[in-house]
């Protein structure tokens, strides 16, 4: 449950962020979530021991934010967003040296022009991904996100305008990040693009996105699709197609405790398909089935070479409600790789995965 801080009845937590003047038009959100698992991983390490470990839950790492508008009048507004993650487990920054490493922007909104809106923030993909598209809502474990790993150091953007805004069932979202760098306006910038349409049961999507790391690309396309056959009922399927000539894939795309790669490869592709199910099978009873599968071209391989592989993987997830703000969870996971991905895995090339948590939405 969201908990509105409005006006004079600001709190002096908040007042220490804000020290503006009080508007009856005015409004601070604080929320958050709070979510942590236990986890039991086979092949762990080289050994191929198995790892049971306390970590973040399965969808939803833990973090809290401040969001505000004011009202400007004739429809417009000023928002702003502070988010930030960490580790329930720790107490840790989920990004070390960085405060609000999830949302950090200001901007103003309009409900016919629409949103416009600068600072650190989401790409239109992640955005869309995360919220509606993936099965998983770009899960946390390595076993049910990794096709997201190599477009992970361009999923939050600094330095970023975004605008978005709605036309009718289309949605449409834009962003450009200055990289600054004097001389050049393209080195460590980054664009991207998507779209959304809902009619009826049916939602769809498309988007690009395009990074710049030291004068190297890294390239996104991406499809994706939500039917939903009952109002309990989504089937959910998407096509992402990656291009890398930064080296950051190969490297990200490994787990902890995986050996070291002799080289990375200049010109990396991956197309990855993913596809998956939600059923609300009572009001407090979720089942998300997701199955993800990923072939990789001119890859880094662990003897020095570049060549091609094939990895997949399957959760399935059960979450039970408790309240409106509180559920359980326990979910189970299967993952293994070949060729160019045995370089990912710490130990055999397959792993089991499974764990219990518990979240809070506050």
């Amino acid at each position: 449950m969201k908990k509105a801080l409005r006006g004079s009845c600001c709190g002096a937590a908040v007042l220490l962020f804000f020290s503006t003047g009080a508007f009856a038009q005015s409004s601070v959100t604080l929320y958050g979530i709070v979510d942590t698992s236990v986890r039991y991983l086979s092949s762990a390490n080289a050994t191929n021991d198995s790892l049971i470990s306390m970590g973040d839950g399965v969808e939803t790492p833990s973090r809290w934010g401040l969001k505000g508008s004011e009202d400007l009048g004739g429809g417009t507004s000023a928002i702003f967003r502070l988010e930030d993650g960490f580790q329930l487990y720790s107490g840790k920054l989920a990004s070390t040296n960085t405060l609000f490493g999830r949302h950090a922007y200001v901007g103003l909104s309009n409900k016919q022009y629409g949103t416009l809106t600068f600072g650190r923030q989401q790409s239109p993909f992640f955005e869309l991904m995360g919220n509606i598209y993936d099965p998983m809502t770009v899960g946390d474990y390595w076993q049910d996100s990794w096709v997201y790993n190599p477009a992970g150091p361009f999923l939050t953007v600094n330095n970023s305008v975004k605008y978005t805004n709605d036309f009718g069932g289309l949605h449409v979202s834009a962003m450009y990040s200055f990289g600054g760098v004097a001389g050049s306006m393209a080195q460590n910038s980054m664009y991207g693009l998507a779209a959304s349409y809902t009619m009826g049961p049916l939602q769809a999507m498309a988007g690009w996105q395009q990074a710049d790391f030291q004068g190297k690309k890294f390239n996104l396309g991406n499809v994706g699709l939500v039917y939903a056959f009952t109002p309990t009922v989504r089937a959910l399927g998407g096509w992402l197609h990656s291009q890398d000539h930064t080296g950051l894939a190969d490297a990200d795309m490994q787990q902890s405790g995986a050996p070291a790669l002799p080289r990375v490869s200049p010109n990396r592709f991956d197309d990855s398909f993913y596809l998956g199910t939600q059923w609300q099978v009572t009001p407090p009873l979720a089942i998300t089935v997701a199955g993800y599968y990923d072939h990789a071209r001119n890859a880094a391989k662990t003897d020095g070479s570049l060549g091609s592989g094939v990895n997949y993987s399957a959760t399935v997830l059960a979450e039970y409600s408790l309240s409106k703000r509180t559920e359980v969870y326990g979910t189970i996971d299967y993952a293994r790789g070949n060729g160019a991905f045995v370089a990912d895995y710490p130990g055999h090339n397959h792993q089991v995965g499974a764990a219990i948590g518990l979240r809070n939405i506050f």
